[in-house]
């Protein structure tokens, strides 16, 4: 046979392959079978059946000592293996102990204590063993010894303990907790030796107990609640109070705990003294950091739901308030709304003094941040921190040098280089002239004015003089802020109503004289105004006329013109103001509409006053007519966007001037072709054309023009002008109402 085949028994030799075929699919399988799973396979099958072993019956004490010696060999031959397997050890004590062979059972467990006698599992089978033969004394024994060597090992006390406690050997179990205690056990061992001594009822005992266990374990709130439950529980409610305040008195105020001050109120409550409870909330509340007062807001609402009255409940939501802006105050700092909403509160609440400051100077702390101290929007908020802060120190508190000293902390912080606040300086200074010390009101003025003159500290300032009668005083502040902002006509204003005030209407005249030749001018308007109805308040009549004239020819504004005609009006000169509105008509003629129209209802109001009945139809034939038109719309990218209805008003001034020209240009029309035939007739004959004759003739078409254009102004009447004008030339009309669709004539 060759080396390529393989002889099977039984069957036809196999051929082998030369070359085992290559995997072609590497792929993990989508079965996967581990060496586990055919373990646990061939177990479930029970491919292999084990027989049990053969029944044995001894007979005789012979065939007995031969089975314990061959036992006890086996014991031995397990024991001198592996020392260390502790298991061995104890199923060939517990061995020994079912024979009966108690002295062989001790050895066992006296060589397996050799070998481990820090194995706890060893010591209490060992002491087990002597219980269970009643074996007392030995089992004490044991015990000692295993207490002894590990005190640590609670398991070692409990049982000790509790095998005293069945032999109904109480003082010697109680002397067994007394030597457990001495090592300051953990908690679960005085709890043991505490409900030992209830159970039979020594609640002295217990009491004592309890007190050297807070001694030892006191750092746990829930020790100094349970020992006053438990002085409630039997009825010392006096013993059960002091636990609490000594609870309290433990932990102070720094550590004070809140589970703490939660069970006392309950207490309390539960005694019907419901002052004390609410008393201990409120101690909560006002010692403990916002974030732990969550429970005793929660009792505190319900004790005063169910006990309080309707200024108690009110206190607790006061309360909860407090604990929500503290909150706030801590997430954000910069959170300005909240720090009033805060201050207020207690301000309202009539808190002590110091916590009110306290709150304040946390609040003015918060300085905005520096990415946005130079910009003023970002200072507004917390300057009115300052602010109230200072109103409070001088109001409330009656501290007036506080109060300086606060204003004078916030004039240091603010960037006066970059911007101020004149609120804050005017405050300053009228606090010190509160305080009767007018100097330092003074001081404090002319200090603002110089870091920042601004014109609202110039003005308090000068009304702060002006109130005082310094009058002196106030020409020389008008004139410093005049200095610094000469375009301010309102300044102008008020420094010639101050002349005038004084009687010096030569002063005053000299500066309105002085303001209107400012070259720049923030509301000249008003300046002009002032400066016209001050002369006519001094019955100046011809000069205000001057001023008119001068303000027009700088200004063609349609409220000029009818303030002018109103002051003719105003003096009885009625005149004088038709001529101002006729003037006022010519100038503007090319103005807007809108302002046409509203001059010719101020003429017509004003013929209506002076009763001239001639006057008024001539302004009536004047008024135009409102038309309804149409335009498209388009939006700003050039879309049309569909058409609107408007009104327009149509002056007949403007239709007879559109007639005239068109007459005019039929005269040079008529001109032009009589010329064109002289031409004409003057190149066919060949003869010259005598100059002076062409220039008589041209002289005569010029003159028939001109007389045909006066007898069609004379015969137009600006009333009909509108349908002369259609009659005339029907072009005219409708390139005027080209983008209109209807007219209507509203009178």
């Amino acid at each position: 046979m060759s080396d390529d085949e393989a002889a099977v028994p039984g069957n036809k030799p196999i051929r082998l392959p030369k070359k085992a075929a290559k995997v072609k699919n590497k792929a993990p399988a989508q079965l996967q079978i581990t060496a586990e799973q055919l373990l646990r396979e061939a177990k479930e099958r029970e491919l292999e059946l084990i027989p049990p072993a053969p029944k044995t019956k001894i007979t005789d004490p012979d065939e007995l000592k031969e089975y314990q010696r061959k036992k006890r060999k086996e014991f031995e031959d397990g024991i001198r293996k592996n020392r260390m397997q502790l298991a061995n050890w104890i199923k060939y004590g517990k061995w020994e102990e079912s024979i009966g062979e108690i002295q062989r059972a001790r050895s066992v467990f006296e060589r397996a204590l050799d070998v481990d006698h820090r194995s706890i599992s060893i010591w209490l089978q060992y002491a087990e063993m002597e219980m269970r033969c009643k074996q007392i004394n030995h089992a004490r024994n044991v015990f000692d010894r295993a207490i002894t060597i590990m005190p640590r090992a609670m398991q070692f006390w409990l049982k000790y303990s509790y095998m005293e406690e069945v032999i109904e050997n109480i003082p010697g179990a109680r002397q067994i907790f007394e030597r457990w205690i001495e090592w300051e056990p953990p908690e679960q061992a005085w709890q043991t030796y505490i409900n030992f001594e209830l159970r039979y009822k020594e609640i002295d005992r217990a009491r004592s107990v309890y007190q050297r266990f807070l001694h030892v374990h006191g750092i746990n709130v829930q020790n100094w609640i349970k020992y006053a439950k438990f002085e409630e529980r039997n009825g010392y409610i006096g013993n059960a109070r002091a636990a609490y305040e000594k609870a309290m008195e433990y932990f102070g105020e720094e550590d004070i705990n809140e589970t703490v001050l939660v069970a006392f109120a309950l207490f309390e409550e539960r005694q019907k003294e419901h002052e004390r409870a609410r008393g201990i909330f409120k101690y909560g509340l006002d010692n403990l950091p916002s974030n732990r007062t969550e429970e005793i807001f929660k009792h505190y609402t319900q004790h005063e739901k169910k006990f309080g009255e309707r200024v108690g409940i009110e206190d607790v939501i006061i309360s909860k308030r407090k604990t929500q802006y503290e909150k706030m105050v801590e997430e954000n700092g910069y959170n300005y709304d909240a720090w009033f909403d805060y201050l207020r509160l207690l301000e309202n609440e009539e808190t002590d003094r110091e916590e009110v400051e306290d709150v304040y100077e946390r609040a003015i702390a918060n300085i905005p941040p520096h990415s946005y101290f130079q910009e003023k929007r970002y200072w507004r908020r917390y300057i009115y921190l300052w602010i109230n802060y200072a109103l409070y120190e001088e109001l409330v508190a009656k501290d007036f040098d506080r109060a300086r000293q606060v204003y004078k902390a916030c004039i240091d912080i603010i960037p006066h280089k970059t911007f101020t606040f004149a609120k804050v300086w005017i405050m300053f200074a009228h606090f010190e002239i509160r305080q009767l010390d007018l100097n330092a009101a003074r001081k404090i003025m002319g200090v603002a004015i110089g870091k920042c003159p601004k014109d609202k500290l110039f003005r308090a300032y000068i009304d702060l003089e002006l109130q005082l009668r310094e009058f002196d005083r106030c020409r020389k502040l008008y004139e410093k802020f005049l200095e610094s902002s000469p375009e301010s006509s309102q300044t102008w204003i008020k420094f010639a109503e101050l002349e005038t005030l004084l009687g010096d209407t030569d002063r005053s005249r000299a500066v309105f004289t002085i303001a209107v030749q400012q070259p720049a001018l923030d509301m000249p308007e008003l300046l002009w105004k002032a400066y016209i109805d001050f002369e006519i308040a001094c019955e100046e009549h011809e000069k205000a006329r001057d001023l008119y004239e001068t303000l027009l020819q700088r200004t063609n504004h349609i409220k000029v013109w009818i303030s002018m005609a109103e002051f003719e009006q105003t003096i009885g000169n009625f005149e004088g103001a038709r001529k101002a509105f006729e003037r006022a008509n010519q100038s503007l003629e090319n103005a807007e509409k809108e302002e046409r129209l509203m001059l010719l209802e101020a003429w017509k109001e004003c013929e209506t006053k002076s009763g001239d009945q001639e006057a008024l139809k001539r302004v009536e034939t004047m008024m135009p007519r409102r038309v309804k038109k149409r335009r498209q719309i388009q939006t700003e990218d050039g879309v049309d966007a569909g058409w609107e209805e408007y009104f327009d008003y149509i002056f007949p001034q403007d239709q007879a001037a559109k007639g005239s020209f068109k007459l005019l240009e039929a005269a040079a029309r008529w001109k032009r072709e009589r010329e064109e035939a002289a031409a004409r007739a003057a190149q066919e004959l060949d003869a010259p054309i005598p100059e002076g004759d062409d220039d008589e003739e041209k002289e005569e078409a010029g003159k028939d023009a001109e007389e045909k254009v006066r007898e069609g102004d004379s015969d137009t009447d600006l009333s009909e002008s509108s349908s002369s004008s259609d009659s005339e030339s029907s072009s005219s009309s409708s390139s005027d109402s080209s983008d209109s669709s209807d007219d209507d004539e509203d009178k």
